[in-house]
């Protein structure tokens, strides 16, 4: 009989690594401090009808891999029954070979659902039965406790009045969900009727008219002040190119005071009104003690006919090539100098800036806070195995993997979170590489605590979480 592809040594290919994950990397619990799950699932406690709408719905890594195998957009996005659009897919796994999607895939049926069958064209019925049948009985809380996960920050804009997140703080659910402050919305001053509308839900939730640039920010802080209510300890912005240095309060009113006159606004002048208004959010994240996430690199919505026909996150975003160091320096050190720079996540989108980021990183530790700023986990194109390697191994060569805090699934879908589980696999096999070529001790407990402290106990002291209680 042959070993199912997904077995319990899946990916440790020595003997250390297998100890180094079975013993200290497995039986952690998960902290995912960053990812796209609904917090209106959360609250509802949702129940998903079939594996198309809990697997495919929304998930762009899949489309683009559908489109690449050149199946119709009526079966990815379109009108195609959730049955033919999961047939669609099982027939697409097979070319998904080499492509982290095919670890994913049969990573999460087997853990989801008990199933060890390769997915393709001929599995796909029983497949689709035996898996929405236990859909039935595996609710969004059920998935939560199947993968111990202690604590989640779902990721949420300004404008949201936070109702979902209340109800959740009083479900007795035992993870704890907070938000996560997003205000990239703030941001994008140059689309005009957009920005407009946004004003109009900021206004509302936060019973502020908002009249000028003081207005603005004033309406943010009161929403800010919200979060934090909540428990919110996190705000992040999702960023082509690395913010720049303030432009000073007078610039960023004088750019505001134009839109609100109906005057269009150059890239320039968004640029530099972006670069204050995240300044300013800055000094509020060092006040209260959060943390400043900022995913920098992603060319997005690049297909205009797919941006028109489907809307933004459609599966037509890619990598970025642009300069960063020399703005990311100058905006980090304008918070350094005031002595208001946050707890801060850096992740890198292109693997040719591994070494930017992870050199950057050291130029702005105080001694205040281990590992006070760090260099996130491999995002996004970059969250699978070589993406992986390549980011752990930046970091030991630059600053201190031991301080590292850490995966998250930067996912929509809550089938995801066995990449915690991939992610430690990849982890433990690196270094138990290492011990087995002598490049670090054979002293497994020294070892295994870096695994332990990586794959949970960094990141739930670097965001001062408590402990739950069992």
């Amino acid at each position: 009989m042959s070993t199912p592809f997904i077995h319990d040594d899946f990916l440790l290919e020595t003997s250390a690594a297998r100890e180094l994950y079975h013993r200290f990397a497995a039986p952690e619990p998960i902290i995912d401090f960053h990812n796209h799950l609904s917090p209106a699932q959360i609250a509802g406690n949702h129940c998903f009808g079939d594996l198309q709408e809990a697997w495919l719905s929304g998930d762009h890594y899949k489309w683009r891999a559908l489109r690449t195998n050149g199946v119709s957009e009526q079966f990815i996005t379109g009108s195609a029954s959730p049955k033919e659009k999961f047939q669609a897919w099982a027939r697409t796994v097979p070319y998904t070979l080499r492509n982290p999607l095919y670890h994913w895939t049969h990573l999460e049926l087997a853990r989801h659902f008990d199933m060890n069958v390769p997915l393709n064209e001929a599995t796909a019925s029983a497949v689709w039965e035996e898996a929405n049948a236990k859909l039935s009985g595996l609710r969004v809380h059920d998935i939560l406790r199947l993968h111990r996960v202690k604590v989640l920050c779902t990721t949420d804009d300004p404008a949201d009045p936070l109702d979902h997140h209340r109800a959740i703080l009083g479900s007795g659910l035992s993870t704890q969900v907070f938000p996560t402050f997003r205000p990239d919305k703030a941001l994008q001053i140059a689309d005009h009727d957009g920005f407009r509308a946004w004003l109009g839900k900021l206004e509302g939730v936060s019973g502020v008219t908002i009249l000028s640039f003081d207005d603005l920010l004033g309406a943010l802080k009161l929403r800010h002040d919200a979060f934090h209510e909540v428990g919110c300890r996190l705000s992040d912005y999702g960023l082509a190119t690395a913010p720049l240095p303030p432009c000073g309060h007078d610039v960023a009113a004088s750019v505001f005071a134009g839109f609100l006159a109906g005057r269009s606004c150059s890239a320039s002048e968004e640029a530099a009104y972006a670069s204050q208004v995240m300044h300013e959010i800055a000094r509020w994240n060092a006040a209260r003690g959060w943390t400043m996430q900022l995913h920098v690199g992603a060319l997005r919505n690049t297909n205009l006919r797919f941006m028109n026909l489907l809307g933004a996150d459609s599966g037509c975003d890619s990598v970025g090539d642009n300069s960063h160091a020399e703005a990311l320096a100058g905006f980090l050190g304008s918070l350094d100098r005031i002595g208001e720079l946050p707890r801060t996540i850096i992740y890198n989108l292109n693997p040719a800036d591994n070494y930017v980021f992870g050199s950057m990183i050291g130029n702005f530790q105080d001694g205040s806070i281990p590992g006070k700023i760090q260099m996130g986990s491999g995002w996004w194109f970059l969250d699978q195995k070589e993406g992986m390697e390549a980011q752990l191994n930046a970091l030991s060569n630059l600053g201190l993997l031991r301080r590292f805090v850490g995966m998250v699934t930067d996912s929509r879908s809550f089938l995801s979170f066995p990449r915690h589980e991939y992610f430690r696999r990849v982890l433990c096999n690196l270094l138990g590489k290492d011990v087995e070529s002598g490049e670090l001790p054979r002293d497994t407990d020294l070892i295994g605590s870096m695994v332990g402290e990586i794959c949970y106990r960094n990141a739930r002291e670097y965001f001062g979480f408590a402990e739950p209680a069992e």
